[in-house]
């Protein structure tokens, strides 16, 4: 198969990834088409170690960075200024990581680097981020040892958790108490109730981030309206809700609000 046909699928979300490093639509399709011209003067540079979408990318993060040496003067949005506080590597591995769904190793691979090098870079750019949008989180969740590691994982990020309810009423009421900036949301709670249900009567009051973590996504990924932006399956790993978290903050651009 050509290499044409192996990077044609691949486009739009090198496209979407592009838009997001560069903080322009011009200047994210700029990069792309430059890429695409490299790919056609010289095919023999695009990769064969690793899988299509991994040479893509890689190829371009290889251009953009060369193009971009030290950091960037700061924008007027908000969003984008966040990104350009990043370092370069920790900005590109965030975005591969939570944008792009990358796993840790490809995230490895399209940066070469290892991959203990780049949960380090994740670490630092979730770190970052939770400085400039630091908020206040509930978890709803029911499994006492669940909820304390999603906690711990929270506070370490630099938020404050507000409470942990384990029931539809213990969440609905604890938001009404006090309302927090982003729920972390189990599905099926200790007494038979529903976390989703308790969600959409949270969301008809008030505008917030929701990360569901559940063991059945399938409950969740129906095809039917409304669905969840962010979701994370159990068992899961550490640094996936930390990436997560800090994906809903990042692009909500009312994180850091005062509760």
């Amino acid at each position: 198969m050509s290499i044409a046909s192996n990077i044609a699928p691949h486009l739009p979300y090198l496209r979407r990834f592009a838009r997001a490093l560069e903080g322009a639509q011009a200047g994210g399709d700029a990069f792309v088409a430059a890429t695409l011209e490299m790919l056609i003067s010289d095919p023999s540079m695009f990769p064969t170690d690793v899988s299509p979408k991994v040479g893509l990318y890689r190829i371009f993060v290889k251009l953009w960075s060369s193009t971009h040496r030290g950091e960037r003067p700061l924008r007027g949005d908000k969003l984008q200024r966040n990104l350009d506080a990043l370092p370069t590597a920790a900005r590109q591995s965030f975005l591969l990581r939570t944008v792009e769904g990358f796993s840790l190793e490809d995230v490895a691979a399209v940066l070469e680097i290892s991959p203990d090098e780049a949960a380090q870079l994740l670490d630092t750019a979730g770190r970052e981020i939770a400085e400039q949008v630091a908020t206040s989180v509930l978890i709803i969740e029911d499994e006492p040892i669940i909820a304390l590691d999603i906690e711990s994982m929270v506070r370490e990020l630099g938020h404050e958790v507000t409470g942990i309810a384990r029931t539809h009423r213990e969440a609905v009421a604890m938001v009404k108490s006090r309302p927090p900036g982003l729920v972390l949301a189990d599905i099926q709670l200790a007494d038979g109730s529903s976390g989703l249900e308790a969600v959409n009567e949270i969301l008809m009051t008030l505008d917030m981030p929701v990360i569901f973590i559940t063991a059945f996504p399938e409950r969740l990924l129906t095809g039917e309206k409304p669905e969840p932006a962010f979701l994370v399956t159990k068992p899961f790993h550490p640094e996936t809700v930390k990436a997560t978290i800090s994906q809903a903050l990042f692009f909500d651009r009312r994180a850091g609000r005062p509760s």
